[in-house]
This record gives C-alpha cells, sequence and structure tokens, in this order.
C-alpha cells in the first residue's frame, strides 16, 4: 500500500481516537486542564519537529489571520468540545464534530465570495437536519445542550478551515498547523494552573490520555494528513475522513464500552450523505472556476492574436512599405 494511503489510515484511527481519550482524560483534568494540557504537549511536539520539517517565521501580515486560526480552530474548539463530551458520549460527538464542512462552506460563501452550490445548499440542510436529529436522541436536557456545544465546536472548526485557506497559499498546511497550535496554546495559558493541578492529582489514565492527544491525534494527526493531502487529490483526502465517526464509534465501544443511541447513528448518516453532497458541491463549483479562469486565459491568447494580425496588416498596408 502505498505511503500516502498509510499516512490517511493513520490520519482516520488517530483523529477518531481523540474522541473516547478525551472521555478519559476528563476524569481529573477537567475541560480546562485537559485543554491546555493537550495544546501544550501538542505545541512542544511541534516545535521539536519544526526546524526538521523547515518551518519558517510567519509573515507580519499573516498574524491576524493566524491570531484567529489559533483562537477558533485550537482554544475554542478545544474548550467547546471538552465541555461537550462531559455530557455527550464520544463516539456521537464525532458524528457532531463531522459536520464543520456545512459550516465552512456557509462561511466561505458569505466571506471569500464562493458560489454556492444546489448541491451545496441541500447538503447543508440535510446535514444540519443529521445534526439536530443526533441532539434531540440525546435523552435528556443536559444531553442536548451537550450536543450543541459540540455543534458549536465543529462551527469554530469552520471558521478555522475557511481562515486558514489564504495562508495556504503561501504556507504548507504543516506550517499552519504550528502557527494555530502555538497560538491556542498561548490563548489557554491562564488555564495553565488547572493542567499542572490534574499532573498532581489526576489519575494515570487520564495524564495517559491527556498525553497521548497532544502527541498523537494532535501533533501526529496534522503531520501525517500534511503528508497525504500533499501526496493525493483533496477529494480523496476528504473522502477518507468521513471513515473518522464509524471509526470512532467502534473505539469508543471497545475502549469505554458506548453504545450509542439508534437515533443517532442515523442521525449522523444523514449528515454525513450531507456532507458528502456539499464536497460534490463545492467540487463542481472549484471544476466550474477552474473552466471559467481557462475560458478567459484562451479569449486573452485569442486577443492578443487578434491585435498582433490587425498590427501586421495595418504596416503592410501603410504607404512606402
Amino acid at each position: 500500500m502505498p505511503l500516502r494511503f498509510l499516512a490517511l489510515a493513520a490520519t482516520v484511527v488517530l483523529w477518531a481516537s481523540a474522541f473516547p481519550a478525551i472521555r478519559v482524560g476528563l476524569d481529573g483534568y477537567g475541560v480546562a486542564g485537559l485543554s491546555f494540557l493537550r495544546l501544550a504537549v501538542a505545541s512542544l511536539a511541534l516545535a521539536l519537529a519544526a526546524p526538521l520539517l523547515g518551518v519558517r517565521l510567519p509573515r507580519r501580515g499573516d498574524l491576524p489571520r493566524i491570531l484567529l486560526c489559533g483562537a477558533a480552530g485550537m482554544a475554542a474548539y478545544q474548550l467547546l468540545l471538552n465541555w461537550g463530551e462531559v455530557h455527550v458520549p464520544a463516539g456521537t460527538a464525532s458524528l457532531l464534530v463531522s459536520t464543520a464542512p456545512v459550516f465552512s462552506v456557509l462561511l466561505a460563501g458569505t466571506l471569500l465570495g464562493e458560489r454556492l452550490t444546489r448541491s451545496t445548499v441541500l447538503g447543508s440542510v440535510i446535514a444540519i437536519a443529521g445534526a439536530a436529529a443526533i441532539a434531540l436522541a440525546g435523552g435528556s436536557a443536559q444531553a442536548s445542550a451537550g450536543a450543541l456545544i459540540v455543534l458549536a465546536a465543529a462551527a469554530v472548526q469552520g471558521v478555522y478551515h475557511v481562515a486558514t485557506k489564504p495562508l495556504l497559499d503561501h504556507c504548507t498546511g504543516f506550517e499552519v498547523a504550528c502557527y494555530a497550535m502555538w497560538t491556542g496554546t498561548l490563548l489557554l495559558l491562564p488555564l495553565a494552573p488547572s493542567a499542572l493541578h490534574g499532573l498532581a492529582t489526576a489519575p494515570a489514565s487520564a495524564t495517559g490520555s491527556a498525553l497521548y492527544l497532544g502527541l498523537l491525534p494532535s501533533a501526529l494527526g496534522f503531520a501525517t494528513w500534511g503528508y497525504a493531502v500533499a501526496r493525493t487529490t483533496v477529494t480523496t483526502a476528504t473522502a477518507a475522513l468521513y471513515l473518522v465517526p464509524p471509526v470512532a464509534l467502534v473505539v469508543a465501544y471497545v475502549w469505554l464500552g458506548e453504545t450509542p443511541r439508534p437515533a443517532a447513528v442515523l442521525g449522523g448518516l444523514v449528515s454525513i450523505v450531507g456532507v458528502v453532497l456539499i464536497n460534490r458541491g463545492g467540487a463542481r463549483a472549484r471544476s466550474e472556476a477552474r473552466s471559467a479562469r481557462s475560458a478567459e486565459r484562451l479569449n486573452g491568447q485569442f486577443a492578443e492574436e487578434l491585435v498582433t494580425v490587425a498590427t501586421a496588416d495595418s504596416a503592410q498596408t501603410r504607404p512606402g512599405s
């Protein structure tokens, strides 16, 4: 099997395993301590790898966007996801987070002027309906509120994806991940005392899960994802992420003994169908945009040739020529 597919498979397993690992890490660290410790461990690992992978200093003009990436995609995402998983099973959380592309495309259409296709709009409606079904399947007010909090985590993840797009024009995916991770860690620095308290009092299983989250799903997961995306198509890479929720459900069942509610699984399947439609709509829009740019280039070349021919004919018919 080619290395790029092994990297994709590793990314899926690592990111899927993060959801049950969070449930274990919350026992002893709480939302605040686990959020900071995970980012701090990941930041340290990325800082050690950065010189080996040629990570450059960011441009000064990119700093506001990097701040947004760190605040939304790292700091806010960790806090919201960890908070939501206090009441929501790990597998259910993974199903809700899979709706992040809905928020990405809606924000891209609003802020970046990207055209929303019929498939994109229909997929967004379907995915949101699936997320609503998951929230209502919680069985209690606390579970439903927790589901909405996890859905908010998916929303800020969508903000992160949109904010990174201009950065990826001149930065590698690994560089953007490093900048965002380091920024998010600095923003959560006030929560460091909670993490230190957890290190002194939390059970070994919680500490092990926190270290696992920082080193593997966060640090190594971004590295394998960047390697795979650089060596395969975006469509293939994105399609692989559809496997994260089902793998998370299996890992949560084996690790935690969680059995998801049938209604939550059904809602998750509906959401994934919606996300597939969104990606198809986005791929169609990108294809049309490429065709339009090609047509513009051809029209420009044809116009230049006409001008050249007209100039030559004028020179030939000029008196004395």
